[in-house]
């Protein structure tokens, strides 16, 4: 039996709390931020206690954009653009992986497991080291400021397709040969038995390349030259202006909340998914 020990309890709390403090002050403070003006922001020290102009600084940033380096864009069409990529690219990941898994696992061809590794060593490959010739490809295919350009070469997943095969592998041999009895073709053993198993993985996975595909910079900063396919992300580091102009930090940190929200959002309504995706005992 495990002796319970109140101090340690209260140090325990007291170190989680410093925690989330270390983590929420900064968003507290980008919040009070976009809630001011901009002369306010950038007065030495800035109030802590939120301003009136809540609603103003949004609705300003939403539709009608800042006053640095994306001034005639909207957060409204960054936000849009950030949301048809992070979507684009976890859903085209997920699909691609399963398969690719369903077909490494259930089919047997020659190379198979060479085709598995091949996939599984481009995690050995920074982005760095492939992002140039990517680049080419792209621009020779005429696909630059284009949403195609902004996600299929981002779209394969050598992790999700490790992640799905593993799964694959654990599933019984009798439901296959139950399915075989029925009669069920491949497509059907997939559709009707493995996708349904799979739904845990599938939701943890769709979080972490939502998230992925959100935050995406490097990327978007070679492919789209155009200011309406900025992404949320770039606009965020356009609107700090450089040399002689004022940067608008009230509007810039407005923009950084609403950055924040989708990803929040995703988080919070799949958290029981994502967390059991993680954790189920017969992965």
């Amino acid at each position: 039996m495990v002796e319970r020990r109140p101090w340690l309890d209260a140090l325990a709390h007291l170190i989680l709390l410093c925690g989330i403090a270390l983590v929420a002050f900064p968003i507290y403070v980008t919040f009070v931020a976009s809630t001011q003006t901009a002369q306010e922001v950038a007065s030495a020290p800035m109030s802590l206690l939120p301003g009136p102009h809540l609603v103003d600084n949004y609705m300003r940033a939403l539709f009608a954009g800042s006053g640095g380096g994306s001034a005639g864009v909207p957060v409204g069409r960054m936000m849009t653009v950030s949301l048809i990529m992070a979507l684009a690219i976890a859903i085209g990941k997920i699909a691609i992986s399963l398969l690719s898994a369903f077909a490494v696992v259930y089919f047997r061809f020659p190379g198979r497991m060479f085709f598995f590794w091949m996939i599984f060593v481009t995690l050995m490959l920074p982005v760095e080291v492939r992002i140039a010739p990517t680049y080419k490809v792209v621009a020779d295919l005429g696909l630059l400021n284009s949403y195609a350009g902004l996600t299929l070469p981002l779209i394969a997943s050598a992790t999700a397709t490790f992640l799905f095969r593993q799964f694959f592998l654990t599933v019984p041999d009798e439901l296959i040969e139950a399915a075989r009895i029925d009669g069920a073709g491949p497509l059907r053993f997939f559709m009707d038995v493995l996708l349904p198993l799979s739904r845990t993985t599938i939701a943890a996975l769709f979080v972490i390349q939502f998230i992925y595909g959100w935050n995406q910079y490097l990327w978007p900063l070679l492919v789209t030259t155009q200011e309406d396919m900025y992404p949320v992300v770039i606009g965020i580091k356009r609107m700090i202006s450089g040399g002689d102009s004022v940067t608008e930090w009230n509007i810039t940190m407005a923009t950084a909340i609403l950055a924040m929200l989708p990803p929040a959002l995703v988080v919070v309504l799949m958290q029981k998914w994502f967390v059991k995706g993680l954790v189920d005992t017969e992965k």
